[in-house]
Parts: structure tokens; C-alpha cells; sequence
């Protein structure tokens, strides 16, 4: 959909109407409590997509929302390996107004501040951490990375009700574990050929993290080096990935629907150069049912 296609322009807010009701459904999509993109690719924006669009097209939603499903999928072991594996997991997540959540793939978090066209708040999550048991052969002598809490501080605006693409950013920070911070920004859009009972959206991101992160990601610290026989790593802040998202959601009834969710990320700077690193893209596809009330 190109801007200067006046046309499409004009027609696109009639369609969102049906759609935007049930874009606030898309933020069922991550079964793992995990905020990081440790290990999957997802973007962060597929963890809460259309919830700002059903904001702005639909001012009159219920006062409580809620989505309940299972979920499974496919995705790396870990931040730039070759082997992937299969996880599933259960779907939750409660909005209450445009104030408050809590969301098995957002986090239990607050909208501090919110209109129409822009929400910015904080939420807690928790990161999974990554285990030498997941992939001995590789990882032995590198120590495992704990589970641990995650706070993020996230903002996003929409462009304008005729042109509704997203902008968001997005800040988090490890509480233990990876510890260190990382960073969005990132842009999503629905897409052309969605309707009442099937809706898309797609959008790229790019990511940031800092020395202390990237250390305890992809580093490879004096000890680790001589029990792991690789060789010493010290990475440098900046570009950690930059990667794409789509998801879709299509319904069976009224309130069941389907919901699937893809996303490409390709490792850059310190990431991409580890010595830990077997695989700069990253791929990862979803599959949820869910049912919303």
C-alpha cells in the first residue's frame, strides 16, 4: 500500500473499522513468559499488535477483556543457534480499559499514559534464561543464564486514523540473568486484504543492547574460554538484530479464532561475530486457538 495511492487511502479507515475490533486479539500470540528476544525472534511489537489500533477504532470496548488458548511453536534453542525446537504453552491475557493488563506474552503492566493515537507505560515480565543442558555440545563451559524478572518501558503512536501505522520503542531491563538493557524500534501496519473475520499485520524492527547484556549473551569471558575452548570474546555495544513480523488472525466463531505469527530476525554487530554463534538468521512460526470473551 503506497501513500500516494489517494484511493486506497481514503477506503482504508472504512475497512479498519471491522478490523480494528479485532486487532486488540493479536497480543495473544507468545505463549512464554519471556519479554527478551531470547530465544525467539518474535518482534515485540507481535506481543500486544492492534491493541492501540482497537483503542482508536473502537472507543466504546468492554471495560474487561479477556483471552484464554494454547500455543505452540517452532523457534531456535537459543540467540543465534542452528538447531530449533518445539514449545507450547498456555495463552492469557486480561486488558482492563486502556490502563491495565496482564498478558502472558506483555507482561502485568500499566498504561501511565494513553489516548487515542498514543499509549506509554511500564510492565514487568520475566526472561527464561538460557541453560547449557539445552545444547551441552555447544554451550558446555559457559555457564547457564538464570531465569529473572524483566522491566520494560515501552511508548507507542499512531501515525493518523486515514494512515494507521504504529511506531513503537521500547527499553528492557534484566533483572539478574542476562542482565544489562536492550532496545526497539520498531513499525507495524495492517495489511491490505483483511477483513472482518481475518485480519494481518506486518512490520520490521531493529534492536539495541549494551556491553553487559551482549557480554553475558554472546561473550566469552577468560574462565569460560579455557573451560570451553573457545576463544576469548568481548563484544561492543550497539545493533544487536534487525528482523520482520506478520501476524494473523482469523475466526472460527464468534469467539474462537486462530492466530498465527511469523518473524525473521538476522543477527548483527557483537551477536553475529560470537564465537557462540552458529546461525545469524533466526526464524521462528506460531500457532495459537484461542477463545475471547
Amino acid at each position: 500500500m503506497r501513500a500516494s495511492e489517494a484511493r486506497g487511502q481514503c477506503a482504508l479507515p472504512i475497512r479498519l473499522r471491522p478490523v480494528a475490533s479485532l486487532a486488540l486479539l493479536l497480543c495473544i500470540s507468545a505463549p512464554r513468559m519471556a519479554l527478551s528476544q531470547t530465544p525467539s525472534p518474535l518482534q515485540e511489537w507481535q506481543y500486544s499488535g492492534g491493541e492501540i489500533l482497537a483503542s482508536l477504532f473502537e472507543p466504546n470496548l468492554p471495560d474487561w477483556r479477556f483471552v484464554a488458548g494454547v500455543s505452540a511453536d517452532v523457534q531456535p534453542l537459543y540467540d543465534g543457534s542452528k538447531p530449533y525446537r518445539i514449545e507450547g504453552g498456555p495463552v492469557i491475557d486480561i486488558r482492563y480499559r486502556n490502563v491495565a493488563f496482564a498478558s502472558v506474552g506483555e507482561g502485568l503492566g500499566v498504561n501511565f499514559v494513553h489516548g487515542k493515537t498514543y499509549r506509554v507505560g511500564v510492565a514487568v515480565g520475566y526472561d527464561l534464561g538460557r541453560r547449557v543442558s539445552d545444547y551441552s555440545s555447544h554451550l558446555r563451559g559457559l555457564g547457564d543464564l538464570s531465569p529473572a524478572p524483566v522491566a520494560k518501558l515501552f511508548a507507542d503512536w499512531v501515525v493518523s486514523k486515514k494512515f494507521p501505522l504504529v511506531l513503537r520503542a521500547d527499553a528492557r531491563q534484566f533483572v539478574g540473568g542476562a542482565d544489562g538493557a536492550v532496545g526497539d524500534l520498531e513499525a507495524y501496519l495492517p495489511l491490505p486484504g483483511s477483513s472482518k473475520r481475518f485480519v494481518m499485520f506486518a512490520g520490521p524492527s531493529i534492536t539495541f543492547a549494551d556491553h553487559l547484556y551482549l557480554q553475558k549473551e554472546f561473550g566469552v569471558n577468560r574462565a569460560q574460554a579455557l573451560a570451553s575452548g573457545y576463544p576469548q570474546f568481548d563484544p561492543h555495544p550497539g545493533t544487536n538484530a534487525e528482523g520482520v513480523g506478520f501476524s494473523a488472525t482469523g475466526f472460527i466463531t464468534k469467539n474462537w479464532l486462530v492466530n498465527v505469527d511469523g518473524a525473521i530476525d538476522r543477527l548483527r554487530g557483537s551477536a553475529a561475530e560470537s564465537p557462540i554463534t552458529q546461525q545469524t538468521t533466526q526464524r521462528t512460526i506460531e500457532l495459537t486457538l484461542a477463545y475471547s470473551w
